[in-house]
């Protein structure tokens, strides 16, 4: 069976050599970890027992950082060490951990590739964020009785159907699984329905609600507080995704038609940044004049830029200094089929925060906030100048919404224990 999965993987692996090399030319994706995709792969302290967390991208690693300080905590004589898929995702890992864990790019799934990680590594146990179960990593693992555990694991309503199609492949995947810890009974009954058994199955929230930060005030946002006059209000649209900056410069614009907002300047957050380049072009383009933060940030320009300029947040790994100066916010890719991006991170800090319907990727998130009125929904670019008007309108009920939202996050935090100790038992 693996032989047949390498010879899958490579005709892939093979079809999608084009787009990697245009990505790694034009969008300089895909250059860097070639040796660790490829298993060579080091740790720090070899001598020690090893706990391996794998996530995908920015939003799984950022979910691993109160696991990782509990793991320290509890299991001190384990090193742990991070991988990641994406380029942003390894970023964010080394900006994490970097100084102190080994941090590397997830290994191809290539039955030799995972052998050789695994020798490298030689883990005790493998935590996935998410969904990111693999099936030589998972068979590699099952035959040298290393557990294998999804953490904060979901499936989306847009993938369940996918799986479902495919269960008698996916079902063997599934039962190699030592433990499923989900999201919500929903997902949990999803995985075993899928293969998972169900007493390897449990239910510990999202570690979401526990990573997302409760307070204001964030570390280093002076320089972008100095690029607004202190009357001003912030918009912010964070993590967008394409086709939304257009929405939002569209919304923008007529919320300026009217006097009462001649206050309120607008921040783009892009979620990828590959396409920083193409979404200032687009703002020059929609008739504003832009103030890259980077720029401002690097001590390129002056950093007391007060005009109505808008802010094109254009760096790594600061959108949450945009939402705490901020007196609204968007969540991006969520207006477009792209899943949405995290709403927990503005409501936690007491935000009002809009997203839109397209948010399948957090889907346990959206239904506890807006079962409790801790966030608005809307589901076009009418509806969005609608609800921001009203908002910016009516402070009254903006803070109403931030404050129901910050509730929700505090009452549904937790994740983070229940976790901990289905690991520290499985292990011991």
């Amino acid at each position: 069976m693996k032989y047949l999965l390498d010879f899958i993987y490579f005709f892939a692996l093979l079809a999608y050599s084009p787009k990697i090399i245009y990505r790694a030319v034009k969008q300089k994706r895909y250059r860097n970890g070639w040796a660790q995709r490829l298993g060579k792969i080091t740790r720090k302290n070899p001598a020690k027992k090893c706990i391996w967390i794998h996530a995908v991208s920015v939003g799984e690693v950022n979910a691993t950082k109160t696991i990782v300080a509990e793991l320290k905590k509890r299991l001190d004589d384990y090193e742990i060490v991070i991988s990641a898929t994406t380029d942003t995702g390894f970023e964010r890992a080394e900006k994490l951990y970097g100084g102190e864990l080994s941090v590397f790019y997830y290994p191809f799934d290539f039955s030799s590739v995972i052998r050789r990680a695994f020798k490298n590594l030689r883990p005790d146990i493998c935590l996935l964020m998410e969904l990111e179960v693999w099936p030589n990593l998972t068979a590699y693992a099952k035959k040298h009785n290393i557990p294998v555990v999804v953490l904060n694991g979901r499936i989306s309503d847009n993938s369940f159907p996918k799986y479902k199609l495919i269960r008698p492949l996916v079902k063997p995947l599934f039962s190699k699984v030592a433990l499923f810890l989900a999201q919500s009974n929903e997902y949990s009954e999803r995985f075993c329905a899928l293969g998972g058994r169900k007493e390897a199955a449990a239910i510990t929230g999202s570690l979401k609600y526990d990573t997302a930060e409760t307070t204001e005030s964030i570390p280093g946002t002076e320089k972008l507080a100095n690029m607004l006059d202190e009357d001003q209000r912030l918009f912010v649209a964070g993590g967008t995704g394409p086709g939304e900056e257009k929405i939002i410069l569209d919304v923008f614009k007529k919320l300026k038609a009217n006097p009462d907002f001649g206050n309120v300047r607008l921040a783009i957050v892009p979620r990828k940044p590959e396409r920083f380049d193409e979404v200032a072009d687009l703002i020059v383009q929609s008739g504003f004049s832009i103030t890259r933060y980077s720029i401002v940030k690097t001590g390129q320009s002056d950093s007391t830029v007060n005009d109505n300029s808008v802010i094109l947040g254009d760096t790594m790994g600061d959108l949450r200094k945009f939402y705490s100066l901020a007196t609204l916010v968007f969540v991006g890719r969520s207006l477009v089929p792209m899943g949405g991006s995290d709403m927990a991170e503005a409501t936690a800090m007491g935000k009002c925060t809009i997203f839109g319907t397209e948010t399948f990727n957090f889907k346990q998130t959206v239904d506890a906030l807006l079962a409790k009125k801790g966030a608005i929904e809307v589901r076009n670019k009418e509806q969005l100048f609608e609800q921001a008007d009203k908002c910016l309108s009516n402070p009254e009920y903006a803070d109403a919404i931030a404050a129901n939202g910050r509730k929700v996050i505090i009452e549904n935090q937790g994740a983070t224990q229940k976790t901990i100790d289905a690991i520290v038992n499985l292990l011991h």
